[in-house]
């Protein structure tokens, strides 16, 4: 039976410490839970750096697109106007008119892509089963999660090992 040991602190520097110990005696902490960001605790556990970026630039090249498109048809395809002097037939000669609207229609789409990402990848959607462990989390507590599952120690070393940090609460579950 696998157990997942949910380690509360009252502090964030505290649980920093404690991780690194953790993760020197080979234990590899699943996730931290905390009212705020924790600087320098990703490489301490192990989180990897995300494509979020990535993910952003292909929001941002797809807004571009759209508003290219999008100009090109209501202003050169489907009702050209001649609107001061400028020529209607090519979205050449017209694109620093275009400028502006398709920059801000590209940040447009890559932040509520990027909005929408992050919340389907955090799993903070409105109707979304919650994962925190405790709702202590959220106002002033510090929550650190191991499974056995992930670590190669029995559980009972494991917990004296985490035992030895300054904890200010423990709880072990069992689960499937």
């Amino acid at each position: 039976m696998n157990k997942v040991f949910h380690v509360m602190y009252d502090d964030d520097d505290t649980l920093k410490g404690a991780a690194a110990q953790l993760v020197a005696k080979g234990i590899r902490v699943k996730d931290v839970f905390s009212p705020f960001p924790i600087h320098g605790i990703d490489p301490i556990i192990g989180v990897k750096r995300t494509r979020l970026a990535i993910a952003s630039f292909m929001y941002a090249t797809t807004g571009t697109t759209l508003a290219l498109l999008g100009m090109w048809y209501f202003m050169i395809s489907d009702w050209p106007m001649n609107i001061g002097g400028k020529p209607s037939f090519s979205l050449i000669e017209n694109l620093p008119a275009f400028i502006p609207v398709t920059f801000e229609f590209s940040v447009l789409c890559a932040a509520h892509g990027m909005a929408i990402t992050y919340l389907l990848r955090n799993g903070t959607l409105p109707g979304m089963p919650a994962t925190n462990p405790d709702p202590r989390t959220t106002d002033n507590m510090f929550v650190m999660e191991i499974t056995t599952e992930d670590n190669h120690l029995a559980a009972d070393e494991m917990e004296s090992f985490i035992k030895e940090t300054a904890l200010v609460e423990l709880s072990i579950k069992e689960y499937k």
